[in-house]
């Protein structure tokens, strides 16, 4: 082969493989453009856009009363698009962005009309799509600026992009906050109502189309291709929001008083199991102290001499013991230990003596002689009152029950039987004592404590919770009236006289000190103890139960003296503003001509007058006079339509709510009743006039 015809052969086969080459990028791109084309279409679109989850507004939680408790308010994060329609010509941006910059400034001053002018030009050179303008701002601020120039300039034209969001909030701020709970997707457990109901509470998720931009950064294509999202139900609970006041407040007060740990009050609806006020406290590094854990109902532990009720109606349902025989007080020797009265001995008293003085003597050694030949008789009834079982609440947390019986490996034949008597080795919550206690106020019926009313949607109820009975007679009426009786001794003549008791009206309840284990030390290794106060009232109709516990005191810690103020403080209050509580009429010593009332706001005065079981009388003209029906003698205050009312006499409330219902603006000066008024009552002036009103 000459050299010739081999050049040209590898020429031919070059040229072959290149054609050959060619083929085959013209088949692949053939291939790829018809055959595959939907698949790499679809491909590119979802690389470049997305559906990005919007999360729905949570729905409220309302008090019993239906203050908020806990709410989302809308939150905005404000976006811009520098190349949008409306300013795509630079003429336009140039002569409208020193304005916009200059509104942006007044409105938050956290940067000069320069500094944002700056910003957005910079930007805009960038070519930005979605450059940031705001974070965190609100509806009404969102209002204002819808309105600034280029972003008034229509949907999608100025570039402004609303990116909405949801923010939580406690109106009340620190009330109930523990009880409330949280929302963490962090956390794995669920807290307080949030958590429990969060499948009613968090709506549905509604979706946005999003778009890829440079950088990574994703925008909203539009608001058309957006499934909107669905607002969360409304939790409606039993919290009173100016109980849950009170109870903090009197909580936090004697834990800093007492120097204590941490701290616990509950207060619960006798009849119905409603959680009126929960609070908890732990002191913090600084020394404030915080809700950090709720120990209401999941603080397990030895709940000390509150429990001697148990002890003690055991005995007296199988008929061991009467109210009246005697026992011995002091010490009782047992096993090579002795069981003390911190208090030392009161000699030999009657078994509703003992009880009211909290003698840990006098119970442990009538436990332990009744029951030590069939010591599974007192646990039995432990257990068919369900001490030792969860009460299934609404809110998550609770802590289990122990409650130790013969077959236990750590049942001591000798000691564990007068140990539980006086409520050590066993572990109980607050909120479990405290339904045991409810249930002897309730007639026998114990009831599971309830914290959700019901659920609404859009205004309608969805779902409804009823009181959940644990417990339909817990002992018999004989036993039941004795508890009762001695209960009310505890606070009228035992250890809860001195900072319990109030005349005026009746508290039943136990003291309870206990010494608590310092981890696994034990309790010799450092001496602390738990104080508490455990019972309800009024103690002839009850309608609250309430239990005060304050662990690791360091100033003082006998329960009446730590924990009985607080149940007072507490009890006093609760009883003063809740007119439903059944009283005792008022009897009116030494003088028999009654107060002359003017008529405000009659509703409420004939309220308050029947709750207090006074009569009002009532006349056509001006009554003064002495009622010998145990009513008030009501003075009407009548005036024509578009005279000015006499409110002299008149309380402030009753005065503004006459003037105001005749149309008049006032102005008050002063404080107690009204004693002038500028404008003469029956005088004619037009509505809307001020009047001045001086109270003395």
């Amino acid at each position: 082969m000459s050299i010739r015809t081999n050049i040209l052969l590898r020429v031919y086969l070059a040229f072959g493989l290149i054609l050959l080459f060619a083929a085959a990028v013209v088949f692949q791109l053939c291939r790829v453009q018809f055959a595959q084309g939907d698949k790499w279409k679809a491909m590119a679109k979802t690389m470049s856009t997305r559906y990005q989850t919007i999360e729905a507004a949570r729905g409220n939680i309302f008090s019993v009363d239906g203050s908020l408790l806990a709410t989302s308010v809308p939150e905005y994060e404000l976006r811009m698009d520098m190349l949008a329609a409306g300013i795509a010509d630079d003429k336009v941006f140039d002569e409208k962005i020193d304005s916009l910059a200059m509104k942006l400034s007044q409105v938050y001053g956290d940067k000069s009309a320069r500094e944002y002018s700056r910003m957005f030009r910079d930007a805009r050179k960038d070519s930005s799509r979605y450059q940031l303008v705001r974070r965190k701002v609100t509806y009404k601020e969102l209002k204002e600026i819808r309105k600034f120039p280029i972003f008034c300039l229509g949907k999608y034209k100025g570039g402004l992009i609303i990116v909405p969001q949801n923010k939580r909030i406690l109106p009340f701020r620190s009330l109930a906050a523990r009880t409330i709970g949280y929302k963490n997707d962090n956390v794995r457990n669920a807290v307080g109502l949030e958590g429990a109901y969060s499948s009613y509470i968090n709506g549905e998720s509604g979706k946005r189309l999003e778009q890829r931009m440079a950088g990574n950064v994703w925008r909203p294509v539009n608001d058309d291709d957006e499934i909107a999202p669905k607002e969360g139900a409304d939790i409606m609970s039993t919290i009173d929001i100016n109980f849950q006041d009170v109870a903090q407040s009197a909580l936090e007060k004697q834990l800093v008083k007492s120097d204590a740990d941490h701290g616990a009050v509950i207060l619960m609806e006798v009849a119905t199991g409603e959680v009126r006020a929960v609070a908890n406290f732990t002191k913090m590094p600084d020394g404030s102290y915080k809700e950090k854990f709720n120990y209401a109902i999941a603080g397990n532990q030895d709940p000390g001499s509150t429990f001697k009720v148990a002890s003690y109606m055991a005995l007296l349902e199988d008929k061991m013991i009467d109210t009246n025989t005697m026992v011995n007080t002091g010490d009782y020797p047992i096993q090579g230990h002795v069981i003390k009265d911190s208090h030392g001995s009161i000699g030999r008293v009657s078994v509703k003596k003992a009880f009211e003085e909290s003698s840990n003597a006098a119970i442990a050694y009538l436990v332990n002689t009744n029951y030590k030949t069939n010591q599974s008789k007192f646990t039995d009834h432990l257990y068919d009152w369900k001490l030792n079982e969860k009460m299934k609440l609404q809110i998550p947390g609770e802590a289990q029950p122990v409650v130790k019986n013969p077959t236990n490996r750590s049942w001591n034949k000798n000691m564990t039987l007068p140990q539980m008597a006086y409520g050590y080795e066993m572990q109980l919550t607050p909120l479990k004592m405290l339904s045991f206690y409810n249930a002897i106020a309730n007639n026998g019926k114990m009831v599971s404590p309830v914290f959700v009313r019901e659920i609404r949607r859009l205004g309608n109820t969805v779902e409804t919770f009823h009181t959940n009975v644990l417990n339909e007679k817990i002992c018999s009426d004989v036993t039941l009236k004795k508890m009762q009786g001695m209960l009310e001794g505890v606070v009228s003549e035992g250890t809860g006289k001195q900072y319990v008791y109030n005349p005026l009206y009746k508290i039943a309840g136990k003291t309870g000190t206990a010494q608590v284990a310092d981890g696994n030390k034990g309790y010799k290794a450092k001496k602390q103890y738990q104080s508490s106060f455990c019972g309800y009232f009024p103690a002839d109709h009850p309608k609250y139960s309430l239990i005060v516990v304050i662990n690791d005191p360091k100033n003082g810690y006998y329960a009446a003296s730590v924990a009985g103020p607080v149940f007072k403080e507490i009890a006093d209050k609760v009883y003063a503003s809740d007119m439903e509580i059944k009283r005792a009429p008022l009897s009116l010593v030494g003088n028999t001509t009654l107060p002359k009332y003017k008529q405000g706001n009659l509703k409420a005065l004939k309220k308050v007058y029947d709750n207090l079981g006074l009569k009002p009388l009532y006349a056509s003209t001006n009554v003064n006079g002495i009622d010998t029906s145990r009513g008030l003698a009501l003075e009407e205050n009548k005036y024509k339509t578009g005279t000015v009312p006499d409110v002299t006499g008149m309380g402030l409330s009753d005065a503004l709510f006459a003037l105001g219902n005749a149309g008049y603006k006032v102005k008050v000066i002063g404080s107690g009743m009204v004693d002038k008024q500028s404008v003469t009552g029956g005088s004619q002036i037009p509505k809307g006039s001020k009047i001045t009103i001086e109270l003395l």
